[in-house]
């Protein structure tokens, strides 16, 4: 996104900073999520220290919901005929974008909101994300910042008072909130969440479903695991037979989908067929019960394949390929991987060079980023150091690599580690991070 030179809000010095005005998910997917975030339009003012988000006009438009909405923030002093103006560009910009058959009346009827919250929430409910879920979610999140500042002789009793709100949304949110903390470097914080986790996973009553159904599905990996090499598809249909429960079946089906082929149900079709009366029955279900579950699963794949395809063709049509595939990180996954190989291998076959170099640019992006980052394989190295005069040496003989992204590499890592069993790895992480330090300080004395 282009900087674009302003006036503080506060001390009216100009700044410069990243203004979007125009949300397209038609042509950049990730541009709906950016708006859900907040994360965008953000100033910070070196002068006067101001930090907040900047009043301006702004378009969303969703064309495969026929969604097209304005908003302009009541603090915007600006005459009607220049927010129309303005308002009027965008709108122009988003129909020249799209295909003739897409330009339909909608275009032609914006929604107007009143308010930043307002667009949020007309963006969700167009998912079928009502107000009600909204403040249900937010109060979790009010449920969870209690938990966090209760004391551990208060939290059972908060958590059983509330039992009924705590249920798979609620752990789904407390999972988000510690990634995110994770990824933020805030590792105090992930702690907590990851221990409230646990203390709920046992006190509450949706949390001790969950735990169940772990068992379940450890039992189902470790009966696949024991067969190994030898797992057939008549020891599978043995196994999917005696299964004690829907949980382990569904287990079962989910991590040996590819099995349950046409050959599959043809042996439980001639299991069917020899079965007495009396076991016949339950055996049918079961192929009804199977043939529900593969499909659904066949759905689900089919849904995030499709989705990892228009997200693809997203990036393929942006201008900058390698910006696209950085701003649309967080959908990226195993699946739009697959769905990336098999586009350049059809270009291939096709000979389309213009494609395959597109293709080459997106691969040769996720390949750096997947790449393990300097600073691992040097903590490494300084792991498998016998004793500290020989980690000493390759310190020297690598000045270059004493940094602060090592030093904070380092700081991370270790307070992983002492949060799990590894004793003997965080006592030799704790030795490096001191020899680091020490080392940097040094360095740093000598400048």
């Amino acid at each position: 996104m282009p900087k674009t030179m302003i006036n503080c809000p506060n001390c009216r010095q100009p700044i410069q900073a990243d203004v979007q005005q125009l949300f397209d998910v038609g042509t950049n997917p990730a541009h709906k999520q950016i708006l859900l975030s907040g994360a965008f339009n953000l100033a910070q003012c070196p002068h006067c220290g101001y930090q907040g988000n900047l009043a301006t006009p702004i378009v969303y438009h969703d064309p495969d919901k026929e969604l097209l909405l304005t908003f302009v923030p009541p603090e915007v002093s600006m005459q009607r005929q220049d927010q129309e103006r303005i308002i009027g560009n965008m709108i122009n910009q988003i129909t020249n974008n799209l295909p003739q058959e897409k330009r339909k009346g909608y275009l032609l009827r914006p929604q107007t909101v009143l308010t930043l919250q307002g667009l949020v929430e007309r963006v969700l409910e167009a998912d079928g994300i009502t107000r009600e879920m909204i403040q249900a979610q937010q109060q979790r999140l009010g449920l969870i910042q209690r938990l966090l500042n209760t004391s551990q002789d208060s939290l059972a009793e908060i958590a059983e008072q509330e039992d009924k709100m705590i249920d798979a949304e609620f752990f789904a949110l407390l999972n988000r909130l510690g990634e995110s903390a994770q990824l933020s470097g805030d590792q105090e914080a992930a702690q907590k969440l990851a221990d409230l986790q646990k203390s709920l996973l046992s006190s509450t009553t949706y949390g001790r479903q969950v735990q169940e159904q772990t068992k379940e599905i450890e039992a189902a990996v470790n009966s696949l695991r024991e067969l190994g090499n030898n797992l057939t598809r008549d020891k599978l249909l043995e196994l999917i037979i005696q299964a004690p429960n829907d949980t382990r079946l569904s287990a079962l089906v989910s991590l040996t989908r590819p099995g349950l082929d046409y050959s599959f149900f043809q042996l439980l079709s001639e299991r069917i067929d020899r079965a007495r009366p009396d076991g016949r029955a339950r055996l049918i279900a079961l192929r009804e019960k199977l043939l529900e579950m593969t499909r659904e699963i066949d759905k689900q794949v089919e849904s995030r394949a499709q989705q990892s395809r228009k997200l693809l063709e997203a990036i393929m049509l942006s201008d900058n390929v390698e910006e696209a595939v950085m701003q649309n990180l967080p959908g990226i996954d195993e699946f739009f991987m697959q769905e990336l190989n098999k586009a350049l291998e059809t270009a291939r076959g096709q000979g389309d060079l213009e494609k395959i170099g597109k293709y080459q640019k997106i691969t040769n992006v996720l390949d750096q980023l997947s790449a393990e980052p300097p600073e691992l394989a040097f903590i490494e190295e300084l792991l498998d150091s016998p004793d500290e005069q020989t980690m000493r040496k390759i310190l020297e003989a690598n000045q270059d690599k004493i940094s602060p992204e090592l030093i904070d590499t380092l700081t991370n890592i270790l307070a992983q580690v002492e949060s799990s069993d590894e004793k003997e790895l965080a006592a030799r992480l704790k030795a490096v991070h001191r020899m680091v330090v020490r080392y940097s300080m040094e360095l740093n004395l000598k400048k």
